[in-house]
């Protein structure tokens, strides 16, 4: 059945070109996503600094433990937004271990580490000491301070932060975007090949009428997907890597990763991509076809005659237990923040998705119904045409609609998600900010800046501000949330935090409003975060408010941190400071309102490029399996014209067709694109309404109208062009 699996490939040359279209693009999506991951995973900093040293001890992530709700622990580990330090006693108490030689506090004491603190301790072994007994002695003492002991390789984490950020940036974002990925090529190849056996129906059958038994047709079937599969990743293997390499030249030249961090070039992540492509495409092709080989050879080909007019029970449940999920989803995304409700709400477009997926063909019959009087109204006998075929088509069209719904879901939702972020924030601290000035420095301001600058004549208030973060607990993961630490005795003087509820008090701590209902969180309450060091802290919440975009989630006081400010915010009376710290700088605040839009801008771009690649191949399979059922209709529409039927009411037909698919798939889509857009933005920014650009509906509407129209008229109207007696007796 393999050799025949191969000859009958080579008389089908549209569906194939359809289907390795598919798969070769799903295969360069995997493995262009697979090898950041790769990168991520493989990439090991040699240590340079601290080489000769048996074991360093440093403090660079923090790791949670509790109970699930089941009961069983879990355990967490996120890495440090800034180096951890530790007590200088911890030195000595290092050196009096058995079997170490010495301990040394490297680099010494610095003027950013408080007084008493150290950053990094390089240990030497004695000659002949048990390392085994020496690791697990200095990682007792280390885990006191919840510090930890590095050895080998592991030791260049401890010198290159920096290069340990990127490798968390490339496995987080390859493994969350492959994930993605994953799922929504699932939804194309199951199509892409459902499609093409449904449009074999004829012949699959004459295969069974002729004695073929159901196993040797599945195995037909699943080989003709294993070769094509193949041949996919020939093609897509070489251009997902190139865009891979790509890709990482972008992420080093955009500051995402740095220079000298060594990209991989896929050579797991490409073999890996070929077999999930083949076992997707033998797994699709083996669902597609159980029903018309599990057929009676004597009823085969009168089976195959018509359309199927009913869909089975296990579809309609997996269809409504799809759209129960995606209402759990909803329901996390509106009460979660941040990155959780940000999950919470692609989770749940996937869920709605799946949803009409398995559930198009009801939809398709009902809507036929419901649109019959609009569309005879509007295009007569061809309307009348085109209900009556919908109606009896609904699960062939099923494909046509999840793919509309799926461009439009996707264009209409995740690609604006950014924009909201970006103005948002760049709105709130443009309106936020009353000071006229910023002091900055390259050298690093002096603790008591601001209090210098305040006695400047002019200057109305002085305010310092340290720009850092803070880790919180969410559920049963940790979350880095951006935060600002300020001199609060002055803050309501320069800026306009927006502040709902308290007041700013020196020692506690104001949140946004956004976190304070994520987190369940009321005035009052104890916050408990950790700084960006690891230090815990319990701090009572004094005050909520609503600009947490532009200001972050958490307002520390200054003191609580320890650290000099990175800026000092002036507010003056109109005329311009001229005594400043030595080597500082002042500019206008506007200027730190573009430099933060331009932030925003590149950080932006790495989402926008892979929410890019996501629509794009939702459009390449909308449009692929529209055409493919287009060209699948090539004996319909000749016996139509045999029996009558001018061209013009074809065309005509198959517009009313396409006009009432697309308004189906627009409301759906719409309806999906709105849901997950506003939920999103009323849990990240607080927002009622998103902001959508009147651009953007019209790229997302228009870009839908064109794909559907010309996907379908054109191969109809190509087909129009062949003599009716021809088309009739040709294969499917």
């Amino acid at each position: 059945m393999i050799g025949l699996a191969g000859r009958l490939l080579r008389h089908r040359p549209g569906t194939v070109l359809a289907t390795l279209i598919a798969l070769a693009a799903g295969v360069m999506v995997m493995t262009g996503t697979g090898a950041l991951v790769e990168s991520g995973l493989r990439h090991q900093p040699k240590p340079q600094l601290h080489g000769a040293a048996d074991l360093v001890v440093a403090k660079r992530d923090i790791t949670f433990t509790g109970k699930e709700f089941g009961g069983d622990t879990y355990t967490t580990t996120t890495r440090l937004p800034e180096p951890g330090t530790m007590p200088a006693t911890l030195v000595d108490q290092l050196r009096q271990l058995p079997g170490v030689a010495e301990a040394v506090a490297d680099p010494p004491t610095s003027a950013k580490t408080p007084p008493g603190r150290v950053e990094v301790i390089a240990i030497t072994e004695e000659a002949g000491a048990d390392r085994g007994a020496v690791k697990a002695a200095v990682e007792k003492l280390a885990a006191a301070e919840s510090a930890k002991a590095y050895a080998g390789n592991a030791k260049g984490i401890v010198e290159r932060p920096d290069l340990a950020a990127a490798r968390d940036l490339l496995i987080q974002v390859g493994a969350a975007f492959g994930g993605y990925v994953v799922m929504l090529i699932v939804f194309v190849v199951a199509g892409t090949i459902g499609l093409s056996i449904r449009g074999r129906r004829r012949e699959l059958a004459l295969l069974r009428a002729t004695g073929a038994t159901p196993w040797q047709l599945r195995r037909m079937l699943m080989g003709e997907a294993a070769i094509l599969g193949g041949i996919g990743s020939v093609i897509g293997i070489p251009t997902g890597l190139l865009a891979s390499r790509w890709m990482g030249d972008q992420l080093i030249g955009r500051g995402f990763v740095p220079a000298d961090f060594p990209m991989g070039i896929g050579v797991l992540a490409a073999p890996a991509a070929a077999l999930l492509i083949v076992v997707l495409a033998v797994v699709a092709a083996l669902l597609a076809s159980r029903r018309i080989s599990a057929i009676r050879p004597a009823e085969a080909l009168a089976d195959a005659a018509v359309e199927p007019t009913r869909s089975g029970k296990v579809r309609l449940g997996f269809g409504l237990a799809a759209l129960v999920g995606a209402l759990s989803s909803s329901a996390f995304a509106v009460m979660g923040g941040g990155q959780a409700a940000l999950g919470g709400a692609v989770s749940m477009l996937y869920l709605l998705v799946l949803a009409v997926a398995l559930l198009a063909p009801w939809i398709n019959s009902r809507a036929a119904k419901l649109l019959s009087p609009l569309l005879r109204a509007v295009w007569g006998n061809s309307g009348y045409l085109a209900t009556r075929n919908l109606a009896a088509n609904a699960r062939g069209m099923a494909t046509v609609l999840t793919a509309l719904v799926l461009s439009v879901g996707f264009g209409g939702s995740v690609w604006f998600l950014q924009d909201n972020l970006e103005r948002q924030t760049v709105q709130q601290v443009q309106a936020g900010t009353l000071a006229q000035y910023a002091v900055v420095s390259p050298k690093g301001l002096p603790d008591d800046a601001a209090e210098r600058l305040s006695e400047v004549p002019g200057v109305e208030a002085a305010t310092g501000v340290r720009r850092t973060s803070v880790i919180v607990k969410v559920m049963q993961d940790a979350e880095v949330v951006p935060a600002q630490a300020m001199d609060l005795a002055s803050a309501l003087k320069t800026t306009d935090l927006q502040i709902k509820e308290g007041e700013l008090t020196p020692g506690g701590v104001a949140v946004s409003q956004v976190r304070a209902s994520s987190q369940n969180w009321k005035l009052g309450d104890t916050a408990d975060i950790w700084l960006a060091d690891g230090t815990p802290k319990h701090l009572k919440i004094t005050a909520i408010y609503s600009r947490g975009l532009g200001f972050g989630d958490f307002i520390l006081d200054r003191a609580t941190v320890g650290q000099a400010p990175d800026e000092v915010l002036l507010r003056t009376s109109g005329s311009k400071p001229t005594a400043l710290p030595e080597s500082a700088t002042l500019i206008p605040v506007s200027q730190l309102t573009v430099q933060t839009a331009k932030d925003l801008a590149i950080s932006a771009w790495l989402n926008k490029l892979l929410i890019g690649v996501m629509i794009a191949y939702a459009a390449l399979a909308a449009a692929n399996t529209m055409i493919m059922a287009a060209l699948a209709r090539r004996r319909e529409v000749a016996v139509l014209r045999l029996t009558g039927v001018t061209t013009r009411q074809v065309k005509r037909m198959v517009n009313a067709e396409q006009a009432g698919l697309l308004g189906v798939a627009v409301v759906i889509g719409g309806t999906i694109a709105a849901v997950t857009l506003t939920t999103v933005v009323r849990a990240v920014t607080g927002g009622a309404l998103p902001y959508v650009p009147a651009l953007g509906w019209i790229a997302v509407l228009g870009g839908a109208t064109l794909l559907a129209m010309t996907t379908t008229i054109l191969p109809i109207a190509l087909l129009l062009r062949r003599p009716a007696l021809a088309q009739a007796g040709s294969r499917e």
